[in-house]
């Protein structure tokens, strides 16, 4: 369909037939990159316009339902020439903003449409699964039917139904270069570790020389992956994300281009096996003779079937203890054999037990925290809402709130008709009347719990003070345990919250913070709309605090010292403007 081809021109050879042969005979999956989107919605800008049919076709120059006929026809040669298990694509198939030009950088929806079903209807013909992909902020595909895509990074924390990335190597280039840079074989498996744990697939791109050779410092990462995955590799392959990928100060992904990190011996990262009975724990480096996993607490989990502790790549049973602040496992005195990480596998005598979130609430269809389940953050859920999240109306049939929160279920859209409210695990919602009976919901803060509200930038909490006169203002301090810093939160129903301080009873206040920079001061609650605050999850549990009246959020200042006012900011997306609300 396309003269510009390597039959016709340059080595006049189908390398993709060679490579597809080639592939097939080690026994791997074939996957095909196409980049052709792009040709016509950016990547010829530049070029001068040209009068020859052949030319302007080689250029991206055809009437925009030309080119997107030719793109349609391209893809149909690849998948009945090369029956391709995975289809990679790159942007542009719907990238508004992403392009150079000011087009619409995309392809015709008909067109995208087509192509899915037709490779989809060939695979039935050929009898095989198959996969096609997309850039993860691309909106020519969904991840209903697709892998999405994102390019050198990952998310920052699960991403379900699955994922993908594209990775190299190199730090520097997807193809071999004079003084090409690389990555480090522990960089690379710590950043396999981390995506897997968040639903992810990795594909690693290698830089062969022009000859086809594999440079030594290549081969010495595959040979290290290798290494890690022959000893270690049942806690990565046939896995399936946790209820948590993970803890620790380390934080990888967040986006694409996202360099990969190297993680301490407190980062952890789980996934489990497809049975549900095993948890793998994996630490980033050996951290001596004992490890706390402090997501595995008795406040979030119970842990009375765990049958044993396992050191994989040993035969080792490790002896173990759980109370409030985590799993305490006892390790051997030295590391019984160096490795970029290190592997705990808890093995459960039925299925793994419910994990309370740390933030928001589970819910799920079946009782007993089973069948389909969706995590919900602070906010409001309506009957279509809960829908895209998989919890069809009147499905509801178990609720696992996260400890300082409460989930309000409704039998009526839209937050309306009777309700029933939980805060407290609740594995069979019979009792409450409220079994596949909720239709709407919302997820709030406990009111009767006192929350630290601490910033993601200094880890400084708000403070009000202590027993203060009323317009006093707020300011930011060491976290401890002074009732000064605790904070209660009263959904008003509506979106919106009061945060009142303990020790003074005041209410955080805006009146008078009316621009960038101003200070919120303390007040008895009147009703007003200044002392209402929404609170709004912005991703990874960092919520920001935005006034009623103004729209400005709370803002710690950013690097300052214990003591410092605390202000209101236009957000900006800033981490100075991100909050943390933790149980007292």
């Amino acid at each position: 369909v396309n003269e510009w081809n390597s039959v016709a021109k340059g080595p006049r050879l189908d390398l993709m037939k060679l490579f597809a042969d080639a592939v097939r005979e080690q026994g791997l999956k074939l996957l095909v990159a196409m980049h052709h989107a792009f040709n016509y919605n950016g990547f010829f800008d530049f070029a001068p316009p040209q009068t020859d049919p052949s030319l302007r076709k080689l250029y991206g120059q055809l009437p925009r339902s030309e080119q997107d006929a030719l793109w349609l026809a391209k893809l149909k040669e690849v998948v009945d020439r090369a029956r391709p298990d995975i289809l990679w694509q790159d942007f542009s198939l719907n990238s508004p903003g992403y392009c150079f030009n000011s087009g619409p950088c995309a392809v015709g929806e008909r067109e995208r449409l087509e192509f899915l079903a037709y490779y989809y209807n060939r695979a039935e013909e050929w009898g095989k699964e198959v996969v096609a992909t997309y850039k993860h902020f691309d909106h020519g595909f969904t991840n209903k039917g697709q892998v999405e895509d994102y390019e050198r990074g990952g998310p920052a924390g699960i991403v379900t139904p699955y994922w993908l990335t594209d990775d190299a190597i190199s730090s520097s280039s997807w193809s071999y270069t004079k003084g090409i840079g690389y990555y480090s074989s522990t960089q690379m498996i710590h950043a396999l570790i981390d995506r897997v744990s968040k639903g992810g697939n990795m594909l690693l791109n290698i830089s062969p020389t022009l000859e086809g050779t594999i440079p030594a410092e290549q081969r010495a990462v595959l040979a290290d992956i290798g290494t890690y995955l022959g000893r270690l590799g049942e806690s990565i392959y046939a896995t399936r994300a946790w209820d948590s990928c993970g803890e620790g100060p380390t934080k990888m992904g967040g986006g694409s281009f996202v360099a990969p990190k190297v993680g301490t011996a407190k980062d952890i990262r789980f996934t489990r096996d497809k049975a549900c009975r095993v948890v793998y724990a994996t630490v980033l480096a050996w951290p001596g003779e004992s490890l706390t996993i402090t997501t595995l607490s008795s406040d979030r989990i119970a842990l009375t079937d765990l049958r044993r502790v396992e050191l994989l790549g040993t035969r080792t049973v490790l002896s173990h203890n759980q109370d409030a602040a985590g799993l305490h496992v006892a390790l051997p005195a030295a590391k019984p054999f160096e490795s970029p990480a290190y592997v705990l596998k808890l093995t459960f005598g039925d299925r793994i037990p419910a994990l309370r979130p740390d933030i928001g609430a589970k819910a799920y269809t079946d009782r007993n925290y089973r069948g389909t389940a969706a995590t919900l953050t602070v906010g409001t859920y309506t009957a279509a809402q809960l829908a895209a999240v998989n919890l069809e109306p009147r499905t509801v049939s178990a609720i696992l709130p996260a400890n300082g929160y409460e989930v309000r279920g409704y039998r009526e859209d839209h937050l309306g008709g009777s309700r029933s409210t939980f805060t407290a695990p609740t594995p069979d919602l019979r009792a409450a009347g409220a079994d596949d009976v909720i239709v709407s919901m919302r997820v709030t803060f406990d009111a009767t719990k006192w929350f630290r509200v601490v910033n993601v930038t200094n880890g400084l909490a708000m403070d009000g003070g202590g027993a203060v006169a009323a317009g006093s203002r707020l300011k930011v301090w060491t976290p401890d345990d002074s009732q000064n810093l605790q904070f209660r939160v009263d959904d008003l129903g509506d979106g919106f919250c009061t945060l009142t301080n303990r020790t003074n009873g005041f209410v955080v206040d805006g009146a008078g913070a009316t621009v960038d920079g101003g200070n919120p001061v303390q007040s008895a609650y009147t009703g007003a709309a200044s002392q209402q605050w929404s609170i709004t999850d912005t991703g990874g549990g960092l919520f920001k605090i935005a006034n009623r009246v103004t729209g400005l959020v709370l803002d710690s200042g950013g690097q300052v010292g214990s003591g410092s006012p605390l202000k209101v900011w236009t957000d900006d997306g800033s981490p100075n403007l991100r909050w943390q609300f933790m149980v007292s």
